[in-house]
């Protein structure tokens, strides 16, 4: 009796404690920090030129981060089995709200496209969080159809199939970029859930000629095109929007003009706040801003990565699909940003996580944030599980 009480003690000496990873959550608030210093310098020109005062893009940025940090805390602390169990209902969400851009009433036109919605006194960008839900849907179906992804073309095709679907909806509102991104986001996660590269392979050779026709057929993305490859012939027009980030990134040399300093954000270079705030972080910061926007990438990208080999490791493999599916997400994202700022890739509508001025976007990339902590959460819960079952077992022999 006294042996059983011994190892019901040794077994119960304490629940097992789940932590946050440090790395994740770190370079998550540095880079919202930074972003936060960033928008207040490079959007007070153009909110005076609105005539909607100096501080109204900082004060709606913090509005959206506050409410972000909220959401992604909520996320933190859901059990990712209940995201497993109801995947397929989150993505018939999904293309509902890709859907509800094009009801008179609910959707939005801004600049010629559908992208939002009504939600309130603001817009909500339908795409930011089907993104998120995306990567939920594929790392259910990864789990589920594990062997079909490995050794057939149908495994493979059935989830680019539900990819194909959204990416058709999100060309129609238009939405190149967003796009672009879950179509990479797709293939990444097929691969890394075990697809061949030869069906990869045939099925990126049979969608390149319809992305070829899709990048070329509207006529604004063929001079986004054009603009790309020589900004400098018609650098007042076309060209206007990369010739003026170049200048930016030129004058900033190795460690900027100083914070708030910036010359090319005074109504020269557009969406200053947004797409291309990186280009004042140059200007400002200089070289050093950009390899701080990289270093604090890579820690972030770097440490969801871990997570989820570790998670794949001890055979939590849905948690695993979802880290690496966020890790892809925000990469890609933050590479497609940096890539059109300095004029290594075309124009594409992408703002830099966390960083950039945003509303949609902000919140479900700290929703994103906090989805990838609970991973880490989940995962050092079961790692200090099994660390305290070893003792246990341990004793059970010695009493024996």
């Amino acid at each position: 009796m006294s042996g059983n009480s011994a190892t019901t003690q040794a077994t119960r000496r304490g629940a097992p404690q789940g932590r946050y990873d440090l790395g994740i959550v770190l370079s998550a608030i540095g880079l919202a920090s930074l972003g936060t210093i960033m928008v207040a310098s490079s959007s007070i020109s153009i909110a005076d030129s609105q005539n909607a005062g100096p501080f109204y893009f900082l004060i709606r940025h913090l509005v959206f981060l506050a409410l972000g940090i909220g959401l992604a805390i909520v996320a933190a602390r859901t059990e990712l089995a209940r995201l497993e169990k109801h995947a397929f209902l989150l993505l018939m969400v999904a293309f509902i709200l890709l859907l509800l851009v094009f009801v008179p009433g609910i959707g939005m036109r801004v600049n010629g496209a559908r992208r939002w919605i009504h939600v309130g006194i603001s817009g909500f960008q339908s795409v930011e969080m089907v993104k998120l839900i995306l990567i939920v849907y594929l790392a259910s179906y990864l789990v589920r159809h594990r062997d079909s992804v490995h050794a057939s073309m149908l495994g493979v095709c059935k989830p680019i199939g539900v990819a194909t679907v959204l990416v058709g909806l999100l060309l129609l509102q238009p939405d190149f970029g967003s796009a672009t991104l879950l179509i990479a986001v797709t293939l990444g996660m097929i691969w890394l859930g075990g697809a061949r590269l030869r069906n990869l392979g045939l099925l990126a050779a049979l969608a390149m000629p319809a992305l070829a026709w899709a990048a070329l057929f509207e006529d604004y993305r063929l001079k986004r095109l054009k603009s790309f490859l020589d900004p400098w012939a018609d650098p007042f027009n076309e060209g206007f929007q990369l010739t003026q980030a170049l200048i930016a990134i030129g004058r900033g040399e190795w460690f900027g003009v100083g914070l708030g300093a910036s010359v090319q954000k005074l109504f020269y270079l557009p969406e200053a706040h947004t797409d291309f705030i990186l280009a004042v972080i140059a200007e400002e910061l200089g070289f050093f801003g950009i390899v701080l926007v990289l270093g604090l990438f890579s820690w972030l990208v770097g440490s969801g990565l871990r997570v989820g080999l570790r998670a794949m490791e001890r055979g939590q493999r849905f948690a695993g699909y979802c880290a690496f599916g966020i890790s892809l997400m925000l990469a890609i994202q933050a590479l497609v940003s940096i890539g059109v700022n300095l004029g290594v890739l075309p124009t594409k509508g992408l703002t830099l996580p966390l960083i950039s001025s945003g509303g949609s976007s902000v919140l479900m990339t700290c929703v994103a944030i906090g989805l990838l902590a609970r991973v880490s959460y989940e995962l050092s819960r079961a790692e200090d599980a099994a660390a305290q079952a070893v003792p246990a077992s341990l004793l059970d022999e010695a009493l024996a």
